[in-house]
């Protein structure tokens, strides 16, 4: 008799199981869908080695090729800054493997030296002679990378309060996304990670921001939305456990970038420091150009897009003058 009752416990506790895994399946499939319906795919596809890159472009000139952040899309670029650069310029902005519409390669790692790698192979792929990168965020670490290993395929970095140098479990401060199990991370975004997401989207967004606003239009015309999907989130949480494995080796490297670069960081970023991440690159870059602004936040793009565009320019003018 009470071992009947506790299998009928069991059973019932089952199925409550089940009823929330497929309700929570059902929220996220729900999620997704409303993002791909408000924020669309609107670029070209290309196959890079097994990753099918979504990229927009603009302008004929100079190529400057942007990487977004950490969780980001294209749309941190497109929406914010394109549009402000005037003739001259070729500017394209990708999606990183994984991120947005861009699908990552089965069996990639999103490792940093990997992730430089697709960046180079998209750049021969289209022809770009020599382009800067603008990096923002992880962004920043991947151009780093980029520039370390392949300093051939491009012309100079400009980078956005990048990430430089590793911290101290640095997945501390996104700990929903730092997953270290593939499968676990992969069950959790077709489950509980997205809906979680969407509850904390508010609170996430006032951290990442601060001490700005959050605009009032970045979910839709940012393409906030689109990290509200189990791919992007898979990948995202990919690329926090991958950075642990490889930064602190390129930092290593950072005093053999001889081409021109800089940095520009906001003394109130509060999801990279300016302390760790912008002012110590001073002494490991030469003729490092490096703008301190004071009271900005993580996002200068979405704040003060003039600045960032004559930043970018000033990069460029010198990587561009000693390409033929």
């Amino acid at each position: 008799m009470l071992m009947s009752i506790a299998l009928w416990l069991l059973a019932g506790l089952l199925a409550a199981a089940a009823l929330v895994l497929l309700a929570l399946m059902f929220a996220t499939w729900r999620i997704a869908a409303k993002a791909e319906r408000l924020v669309p795919a609107c670029g070209k596809f290309i196959e890079i080695d097994g990753n099918r890159i979504h990229y927009v472009e603009e302008g004929e000139g100079r190529p400057i090729v942007f990487l977004h952040g950490l969780g980001a899309q294209l749309h941190h670029f497109r929406h914010t800054l394109f549009g402000r650069f005037g003739a001259g310029y070729r500017l394209i902005a990708l999606d990183r493997p994984g991120s947005g519409y861009s699908v990552r390669a089965s069996g990639a790692t999103g490792r940093l030296p990997e992730q430089a790698d697709v960046v180079r192979r998209f750049i021969e792929e289209l022809r770009l002679e020599r382009p800067l990168i603008v990096g923002h965020s992880l962004g920043g670490a991947v151009a780093l990378a980029l520039a370390a290993q392949h300093p051939a395929a491009i012309s100079g970095i400009a980078l956005l309060s990048p990430l430089t140098h590793l911290e101290a479990r640095i997945g501390r401060r996104f700990d929903l996304l730092y997953v270290p199990s593939p499968l676990l991370r992969r069950v959790m975004a077709y489950t509980v990670a997205i809906p979680l997401s969407l509850h904390y989207a508010r609170p996430t967004l006032r951290f990442i921001f601060a001490p700005q606003a959050v605009p009032t239009d970045y979910m839709v015309h940012g393409g906030g939305w689109l990290g509200l999907r189990p791919p992007h989130y898979f990948a995202t949480s990919t690329d926090v456990v991958a950075v642990e494995r490889d930064l602190g080796q390129i930092e290593r490297r950072y005093r053999d970038i001889a081409m021109p670069a800089g940095i520009l960081f906001g003394t109130g970023d509060r999801v990279i420091g300016e302390a760790v991440h912008g002012e110590p690159m001073l002494d490991k870059i030469s003729g490092l150009d490096f703008e301190r602004v004071e009271g900005l936040g993580h996002m200068p793009q979405f704040v003060e897009p003039e600045r960032i565009v004559a930043f970018i320019q000033r990069i460029a003018a010198r990587a561009f003058s000693g390409v033929n």
